[in-house]
C-alpha cells in the first residue's frame, strides 16, 4: 500500500507565497483596470502568462486613441502603481506614445494606438485574454 507523504514546511511555504504573489497580482490588475476605464481606454485585455513567461504572470494590453491619450494613461496608471505601494515602476515609449510598456513587476502593461495593436497583434501571440469582469455572465 502507498503511503500518503505530507508536503514539507519548505513546500507549504512556496505554495503560501506563490497564492499571495497571485493575490496580489489580481489586486494589481484590478487597479490597472480601473485606471484605464477611467482614462476611456479601449479594448482592455488582461492575458495569464503564468507557465508561459517568466518575466511576468499577467499582461494587461489596451488602447487608447491618439498618442495624447496613450501618454495620459499611461503617466496616470504609473501614479496609481506607485501608490498602490509599486517601488520601481518603468516605462518604455512614453515620449512617442505609440506603444508604451509599463513594467508593473508581475504584471506588464502595454498600451498602444489602434494600428500599433494591430500590427504587433500581442493578443494573439500570447494567447486568450481572460474574460473582462463586465462581460461575465
Amino acid at each position: 500500500m502507498r503511503e500518503k507523504t505530507r508536503p514539507s514546511i519548505k513546500e507549504n511555504n512556496a505554495v503560501l507565497q506563490c497564492n499571495a504573489t497571485q493575490r496580489a497580482s489580481k489586486v494589481l490588475i484590478e487597479t490597472i483596470q480601473v485606471s484605464l476605464n477611467d482614462d476611456k481606454a479601449k479594448d482592455i485585455a488582461v492575458i495569464n502568462l503564468i507557465g508561459k513567461a517568466s518575466f511576468a504572470d499577467y499582461m494587461v494590453i489596451a488602447t487608447g486613441t491618439s498618442q495624447r491619450q496613450v501618454t495620459t494613461m499611461a503617466n496616470h496608471l504609473c501614479k496609481k502603481l506607485k501608490a498602490q505601494g509599486l517601488k520601481s515602476v518603468s516605462t518604455e515609449g512614453l515620449s512617442l506614445g505609440n506603444w508604451v510598456l509599463i513594467d508593473g513587476g508581475d504584471v506588464v502593461i502595454h498600451l498602444f494606438r489602434q494600428e500599433f495593436r494591430t500590427f504587433y497583434d500581442l493578443d494573439k501571440f500570447w494567447g486568450n485574454p481572460l474574460p473582462r469582469p463586465d462581460q461575465a455572465a
